[in-house]
């Protein structure tokens, strides 16, 4: 989350941003940023981003792809449930919201 982010999202003809306060439209003339819009923006993006926690957990517990496969292949033919069982425990550890 960024506050450039959030003067692009409550300001949406804001070409150019220098620095915290400087923002030009796309002939370079400035615009008045509104503050109190942007906080509110910066609010809802952070909540937004803390509401995905439990998806970049998971992401960096999951096996690579290929591994997976693997997995998949050898439960297969063995008739076992290696995958499901490595899917549930990142699930289970990293729950959703």
């Amino acid at each position: 989350m960024s506050r450039d982010t959030a003067i692009r999202n409550t300001h949406p003809i804001v070409a150019v941003i220098n620095g915290d306060t400087d923002a030009r439209d796309k002939d370079g003339n400035p615009v008045t940023i509104d503050e109190a819009k942007i906080a509110k923006e910066m609010t809802r993006l952070q909540a937004e981003y803390d509401s995905q926690a439990y998806s970049r957990s998971r992401e960096n517990e999951y096996l690579p792809i290929g591994d997976q496969l693997d997995m998949q292949y050898k439960d297969l033919i063995n008739g076992t449930t290696t995958w499901k069982d490595h899917v549930a425990k990142v699930k289970s550890d990293n729950p959703k919201g």
